[in-house]
This record gives C-alpha cells, sequence and structure tokens, in this order.
C-alpha cells in the first residue's frame, strides 16, 4: 500500500498539451526544422503537407480555417506533431533518456555508444554496390532474409521521363535483396525517408527498418519517449547515416550543369572525400570544391546539431582513412545483436575502429562543429559540453 510519503516523492507527470500553433513558432519558422517529416507521417488527420522539391523538403499546414500557422485539430487537443518532433523542446535528452536510460556526457560530443569498428560487407557484390564498404546494404539484407525486419525505409532514384534512374533522391520501401541494392549509395541531397511510411503501411508491412540522415533518426525514439501512439509501432531498427549537411538538387542543375557541363541524368555514383567526387556512366571521373557547393546547402541543415546519429542504433559513414571500410559506431544493444550476429554469420568482416584514430577524431571534430551551430537561444542540452567561447 502507498503512503502519502511515496505519493510526495512520485514527480507529477505533466500532460503534453503542445500543438502544430507551438511546433510551428519554435521550430518550423525560428529555421531549427530539418524537415524530417515526423511530424507528417504521425499526424491522424493528415493535414500537414510536403514537398520533395529544391528550396522546400519542410512541413506545411493544408487546412485554411485558422491560418497555416494553426490547427483546428490541435485547438481541439491533437499533439501528434510535436510528440513526433526530433527538434521540439527537449528532444535530445529524452531519447537518451528512452533509448540509454540517461542522457549524454559532455565530452561524448558524437553521443553515446557502446562499440566502434569498421565494418565492410563480404559480398563482393553488396561491397562493390553500396558506399565505403557497403554496411548499410548489408544490415539490410540480412535483416531481411533473416526476418528481423519485413522492409526498410530507405532513398531510391527517381526515374527520368525515358526510364532510366535520374539522380533525384525519393523515398522508397526495399523489401528484398534486389531493392535494397537499387537504394544502394549517397545521394548527398535529402529524401526524408520517413514519408515512405504510408507506403509500407499499404503493402501490409509490420516490422521496419529507417536508413536516415542524422536528424530522421532521432524521430523514433522520440515518438517512443512522447508516446505518440501506433505509428511509432512498426519502427524496429534504426540505421543513421554521419551528416554534416545535405545540399539542395537544384545544384546539380545550376553548378554541376552550368558551370561543369555534368548531366545529373548521367552520374553514376558520388563521394565526398575532401572534395565532391563525381563518377559519371561513361568512366570519366570530376573533383568539385565543396566551398563551390556550399551556397546549395539546405536550409533545414544550418542548425542541426547531430553529426553522428546519436540515436540510432547503428551509425555510419565513409569518413578517415580507410576508404574501403565504414566507420561503424553500435549504440544499443539492439545494434550491437545485429553486426555480433552477422559477424558470425560471416556476412560482414570487421577491425577495431581504432585501427582508423583519424575517422574516430574526425567524428568527434564533425560532432563538435554540428553541435556549434545550434542557436543559443533553443535547448541548451544540445550544447552541453562544447567548450565556451573565448570573450
Amino acid at each position: 500500500m502507498s503512503t502519502a510519503a511515496d505519493t510526495e516523492t512520485k514527480p507529477k507527470r505533466v500532460r503534453w498539451t503542445h500543438q502544430w500553433k507551438e511546433l510551428y513558432e519554435e521550430v518550423i519558422d525560428s529555421g531549427l526544422c530539418t524537415g524530417c517529416a515526423g511530424c507528417v507521417i504521425s499526424c491522424p488527420h493528415d493535414v500537414i503537407g510536403y514537398k520533395h522539391e529544391p528550396g522546400h523538403y519542410k512541413p506545411f499546414h493544408l487546412e485554411e480555417e485558422l491560418g497555416l500557422t494553426n490547427c483546428v485539430h490541435g485547438e481541439k487537443g491533437c499533439t501528434s506533431c510535436t510528440r513526433a518532433c526530433p527538434r521540439f523542446r527537449d528532444w535530445e535528452t529524452e531519447a537518451d533518456e528512452h533509448l540509454f536510460g540517461r542522457v549524454r556526457e559532455g565530452e561524448e560530443m558524437a553521443g553515446i555508444y557502446k562499440d566502434i569498428l569498421l565494418v565492410r560487407a563480404s559480398d563482393d557484390f553488396v561491397y562493390d554496390t553500396g558506399q565505403d564498404g557497403g554496411l548499410v546494404s548489408a544490415i539490410l539484407i540480412w535483416c531481411l532474409e533473416n526476418d528481423i525486419i519485413d522492409g526498410a525505409l530507405v532513398s531510391h532514384l527517381e526515374s527520368t521521363e525515358d526510364g532510366s534512374a535520374g539522380w533525384k533522391a525519393i523515398p522508397g520501401v526495399a523489401t528484398n535483396r534486389d531493392e535494397v541494392l537499387a537504394g544502394a549509395g549517397s545521394r548527398y541531397t535529402y529524401s526524408a525517408n520517413t514519408m515512405a511510411f504510408d507506403q509500407a503501411k499499404e503493402m501490409g508491412l509490420k516490422n521496419l527498418a529507417l536508413v536516415g540522415m542524422s536528424c530522421q533518426t532521432s524521430v523514433a525514439p522520440v515518438m517512443w519517449h512522447r508516446k505518440v501512439g501506433k505509428v511509432s509501432k512498426p519502427f524496429k531498427l534504426n540505421i543513421g547515416l554521419l551528416c554534416s549537411k545535405s545540399f539542395d538538387d537544384s545544384m546539380f542543375d545550376e553548378l554541376f550543369g552550368v558551370k561543369y557541363g555534368l548531366d545529373k541524368n548521367e552520374i553514376a555514383k558520388m563521394n565526398i572525400k575532401g572534395v565532391f567526387q563525381v563518377w559519371m556512366k561513361d568512366g570519366t571521373y570530376h573533383e568539385i570544391n565543396l566551398k563551390e557547393c556550399h551556397a546549395w546547402t539546405r536550409e533545414g541543415c544550418n542548425h542541426c546539431p547531430d553529426f553522428a546519429a546519436e540515436h540510432a542504433d547503428i551509425s555510419t559513414g565513409g569518413i578517415g582513412n580507410e576508404t574501403d571500410w565504414t566507420l561503424t559506431v553500435v549504440r544499443t544493444d539492439l545494434g550491437r545483436a545485429v553486426i555480433d550476429a552477422m559477424i558470425k554469420d560471416g556476412v560482414i568482416d570487421t577491425r577495431p575502429g581504432d585501427d582508423d584514430p583519424a575517422a574516430i577524431a574526425l567524428m568527434q571534430r564533425l560532432a563538435q562543429k554540428s553541435r556549434e551551430r545550434w542557436p543559443g537561444w533553443a535547448n541548451q542540452t544540445v550544447r552541453v559540453g562544447l567548450p565556451e567561447k573565448k570573450k
């Protein structure tokens, strides 16, 4: 039997009442919105729109009754959009508490993790088709074949008018090896892969992996912590891509096309290793100075503090000196279980992360640099650990 003293020690749970009006003011209009589309897929009334077009990549309200900055359903008590937003209020510590049972320490600039490894796919075709070791493709294929998931939210390339693959990234669903490999490789433009959720639901898929940039991988744990409801339940595995920024699609026409004569529909592969590396379908190779690309930085990246995909189960990226291996940050118990099982099955090769100390140092440096762009007027837990600026 509980006593009066017990009742006094239990913190009273504050009722969540925040709705679209506050989300618009604090996140979308303020510039914190990354365009992850968590609010879009969580909206039970389908009144939040989204466009995968240059200059857009962020949600907007569809109903006109109370104007674009307020919501009739929100005024009646609907709070789904703010519960799903990984940039609203105290999002970082809430996701940390849900995943790890604690918040990150100041020195954990790249987030909480268990292991850092160098990993690559042992299957030569997966390795050659994928990016920097093919790890993400290998994880998805193994999880599909072992019934860990029945689908993955990924990015695919939009078809051109003649039916061939172009270079615009769009959300898609992968349910088998071929579909996974069709989405392999980095784009460096933005695809809100969460937007493939409705397609997965229509297909009857119930156990999903999400592959996304760092901002997207905070969506599910924030949803879980804030109890958004059934939309969060299908997310079973979260794979994050190390990301300092993405670029607006217009860069391909306005810079690659106009200045360098590179047709975006003829690009075969891209990578960033100090410069923008571009391989064309005709076999030619080109390099573009990254400084030239900064003008096309996507608006949603300007304040994003998360380089290292700190709330994924597994975070991956091709940084450092070992260019044919993927730097792999194993963060959760689930992430470790998947990697250990894949090692046991022989589908990936691994080395200690310490074999490439430059990659780890670079991750920490870029993580700090990303956190530094989080504004001083927003929730300051994100900036914990940053050195004080000299006066």
